[in-house]
C-alpha cells in the first residue's frame, strides 16, 4: 500500500496492545503521525512509539483516562501542540469483562460504560473542531461482534458497544456536512492477549466458529481501519463494518 496518510495525524486510544497496537502500526505505515494513548500501560506504548520511530515514523505517547473530560482535553491538546493538527480519531479504548448479570453491580456497569461509550463521546467531542478543520477528517469507532449477536455475562460491554454503533450513526449525521466521516469497525473472534484474569477470552468465542476456519489477527482489523481513514473511503460514513471471518452475518 502507498503512504496515503502522509501528512495526517491520528489519535489511537487504548494503543498499548492487540488491536489498538496493530491500528497504530498500520496508520503509521500509511504515513500518519500517531498519538498513542494508554491509561496505565506506559511501558508498552513507549516501546510501540520507539518501533514506529525506528521505522521512520512519528509518534507521541500520552497517558490519559478517556473517561475523564479534563484528561481527554489534555490528550487532544498535547497531540495538536506536537503535530499541529488532528485528522483521524480511532476510539479503541475498552474494558471487556465478563460478569453474570446478577453479580453486576452499578459501579462495574459504570466503569465499563465510562471507558467504552463515555470515552468515545469525550474523545470525539474534543477532537471535532480539529477534524472539521481537516480536509479529510475521519472517526473510526471500534465496536464488537457481541453487540450485534449477543452473549451471556456481558451486559455492560454489549450495552456500551451497542451505544458506540448508535453514536457512530449520530455523528455521521452531525459531522457529515463538515466533511468528517464516522464509521464503526466491529471485530469478532480475534486472537488477542487479555490484560488480566477478569479480561479473559470471551465465553462467546468458544461457542462460535468462523466460516474460514480460523481466528482473525489484530492486523486484519487494523487494515480495515486504515482503509476507512484513507482517501478511498471518503464516500463511506455511518457504517458498521464487520471483521469476523463470517462468525456473524448481519
Amino acid at each position: 500500500m502507498s503512504r496515503e496518510l502522509e501528512g495526517r495525524v491520528a489519535l489511537v486510544t487504548g494503543a498499548a496492545r492487540n488491536i489498538g497496537r496493530a491500528i497504530a502500526l498500520e496508520l503509521a505505515a500509511g504515513g500518519a503521525a500517531v498519538i498513542l494513548n494508554t491509561r496505565n500501560a506506559l511501558g508498552e506504548v513507549e516501546a510501540l512509539a520507539a518501533e514506529i520511530e525506528n521505522s521512520g515514523g512519528k509518534a507521541l505517547v500520552h497517558a490519559a483516562d478517556v473517561s475523564v473530560p479534563a484528561a481527554v482535553a489534555g490528550l487532544v491538546s498535547a497531540g495538536v501542540d506536537r503535530f499541529g493538527r488532528l485528522d483521524i480519531l480511532v476510539n479503541n479504548a475498552a474494558i471487556r469483562r465478563e460478569t453474570p448479570f446478577e453479580d453486576l453491580d452499578f459501579a462495574a456497569w459504570r466503569e465499563v460504560l465510562s471507558v467504552i461509550l463515555d470515552g468515545a463521546y469525550l474523545c470525539a467531542h474534543a477532537a471535532t473542531p480539529h477534524l472539521k478543520a481537516s480536509d479529510a477528517g475521519a472517526i473510526v469507532n471500534i465496536g464488537g461482534m457481541s453487540a450485534h449477536a449477543g452473549s451471556a455475562n456481558r451486559a455492560h460491554v454489549i450495552a456500551a458497544k451497542a451505544g458506540v454503533v448508535g453514536l457512530t450513526r449520530a455523528l455521521a449525521h452531525d459531522l457529515g456536512p463538515d466533511g468528517v466521516t464516522v464509521n464503526c469497525v466491529s471485530p469478532g473472534l480475534i486472537e488477542t492477549v487479555r490484560g488480566s484474569s477478569t479480561d479473559g477470552q470471551p465465553e462467546h468465542h468458544a461457542k462460535r466458529q468462523t466460516l474460514i476456519g480460523r481466528r482473525g489477527q489484530p492486523d486484519e482489523v487494523a487494515k480495515m481501519v486504515r482503509y476507512l481513514c484513507g482517501p478511498g473511503a471518503r464516500y463511506v460514513t455511518g457504517q458498521t463494518l464487520h471483521v469476523n471471518g463470517g462468525a456473524y452475518l448481519p
